[in-house]
């Protein structure tokens, strides 16, 4: 009886992922909205690495200097 359950339960999440994928990729609202969020992403994404490389040269910066003033 436990299979027949974990059927019927399986049937029922298909059909109602298959509405809610439909319903949202057929919303302009929700196509906008997943537009702008991509984008903010990327941006963030690219700050990010920017960040990261000023942060490296910092760093190397800092090592050049502390070797330098290590010789002194």
């Amino acid at each position: 009886m436990a299979a027949g359950g974990n059927f019927i339960h399986r049937v029922i999440s298909y059909v109602a992922n298959e509405l809610i994928v439909n319903g949202l990729a057929n919303s302009p609202k929700f196509q906008r909205f997943a537009v702008r969020t991509s984008k903010k992403m990327e941006e963030i994404s690219d700050l990010a690495a920017e960040k990261k490389k000023e942060i490296a040269e910092q760093i190397k910066d800092a090592s050049k200097n502390f070797e330098s003033f290590k010789k002194q």
